[in-house]
């Protein structure tokens, strides 16, 4: 018994020695008690933009290696079409209109956004012992207590309305011209710097400092949203496309190069393993005289941002754990960015109830291949502008499609498709089948009802 004894000591001294002498296994043995989390959302990215999601004429190697490191979705959708309430669904697992922001945020100094009795994902996990970041775009509010570091954020970096100049960093679209560009609630001056090479060095700053703590990143990339300010590097390789797709060609390489610094980063402090990355875009490409009337993909669907068809809310979503996710794996049934809060609680083995939040856990999808856990789901613009997912079926109230493949022909403002069978969205079958759009109205007016509780 004495000399087991010894042996075990002796294999415990030697097991404390190591951790000493090689920080980095001690560090990977912390970390392992609860993942990192990064979740990298793009602006304005079209529905196949990416070469793991048929694009052919784009160069995108980091976004395809973290498809290839975990889990793709090909029926992934927004909560809404446009910028600020698909990251509010996105922050607070809640459809934008229960959430409290159904519209984008004003783009004005002092002015609310989201409101401040919504918990986000943020507020969460800072509360279990995450060290939160944000950085990059927020347009969730202006206001003292609506900005980052007033909704869960320890750390924040980026500007907070729709979109800047990627130089002077000022917003130039609505009223006087503005700088917008803020550090942890402090506005400060770098012109001349190129915006998303600032992000990229602010990003791995803050995974370097709180690599031997859990940390949840909020990275939130302003491309391919306009101004079509790529890298000189890429304008020249995309040089013989066709305008407006080089433009837009162009950023999306452009984003794709600073996630692969952040892969590289991660990689190096030896913590890739232990992290868990969720990638997607906030809705559908716009094709807004900004953005010179197009330059995005959403292949055969029709509609791009502003529209609930297909084009406008079906967007390329991914998530890799490279230590607990199966890689290269693509999975066919419907999700929203409203699952990825609960996810991230359930794969952190943090509790909460279901009942505050309308989205549900992916889980069971990703590692037990379940169905998709929403028989219905709902997108709404306003009362006269809506749309209702359920099962196959999908019903759209007065829809609009800025991609006008084809022209629309609705039947009494309504138009039904059945995306498994028509997942092009070209043939309106309402006047077909009446029950079908009966039944998608009551769905709709049930949750309508429900949410203005």
């Amino acid at each position: 018994m004495k000399n087991k004894s010894r042996i075990i000591k002796r294999g415990v001294g030697i097991l404390i020695l190591i951790c000493i002498l090689n920080p980095e296994i001690s560090t990977a043995q912390k970390s392992a008690v609860k993942p990192n989390v990064i979740i990298i959302y793009t602006d304005d990215q079209g529905t196949i933009d990416a070469n793991c999601y048929g694009a052919k004429d784009l160069y995108t190697p980091n976004i395809d290696r973290l498809a290839d490191s975990g889990v793709r979705f090909t029926q992934f959708y927004a909560a809404a079409a446009i910028c600020s309430p698909s990251r509010a669904a996105l922050l607070t697992g809640k459809t934008p209109f229960k959430a409290g922001l159904p519209g984008n945020a004003p783009a004005i100094r002092g002015e609310a956004g989201l409101p401040t009795e919504q918990i986000t994902i943020a507020e969460t996990l800072k509360k279990n012992g995450y060290k939160t970041g944000h950085i990059g775009k927020w347009h969730l509010g202006y206001s003292d207590e609506t900005m980052p570091l007033a909704q869960g954020f320890d750390y924040s970096f980026g500007h907070m309305s729709g979109c800047i100049d990627n130089y002077s960093h000022y917003f130039y679209w609505e009223g006087a011209n503005r700088h917008d560009l803020w550090e942890n609630g402090k506005e400060v001056w770098m012109e001349g710097e190129y915006f998303q090479d600032i992000m990229a060095s602010k990003a791995e700053k803050f995974i370097t400092e709180n690599k031997d703590e859990s940390f949840f990143l909020y990275y939130a990339l302003n491309l391919p949203h306009y101004p079509l300010q790529a890298s000189k590097k890429w304008r020249e390789y995309y040089k013989n496309l066709e305008s407006p797709r080089d433009k837009y060609a162009a950023c999306i390489s452009t984003l794709d190069e600073r996630i692969g610094l952040l892969l590289d980063k991660l990689d190096e402090l030896n913590i890739r393993e232990n992290t868990i990355i969720i990638f997607q875009s906030d809705h559908g490409h716009s094709m807004e005289q900004r953005t010179f009337s197009g330059g995005g993909n959403s292949g055969i669907y029709r509609g791009a941002k502003f529209s609930f068809f297909e084009g406008g809310i079906r967007v390329p979503a991914i998530i890799s754990w490279p230590s607990k996710i199966t890689k290269n794996e693509v999975i066919d049934e419907m999700a929203v960015n409203v699952d990825w809060f609960p996810s991230i609680l359930d794969l952190c083995k943090i509790g909460y109830d279901k009942d505050d939040f309308e989205g549900k856990s992916l889980v069971d999808v990703i590692y037990k291949k379940k169905k998709s856990p929403h028989e219905v789901f709902w997108w709404y613009d306003n009362a006269n502008r809506w749309a209702v997912r359920k099962g196959d079926w999908k019903l759209l109230k007065n829809p609009i499609d800025p991609s006008q493949k084809p022209p629309i022909e609705t039947t009494n403002s309504f138009y039904l498709v059945n995306i498994k069978d028509n997942p092009k969205e070209s043939e309106n079958v309402a006047a077909k089948y009446p029950e079908k759009v009966e039944e998608l109205i009551n769905a709709f007016n049930s949750w309508n009802k429900s949410v203005k509780k």
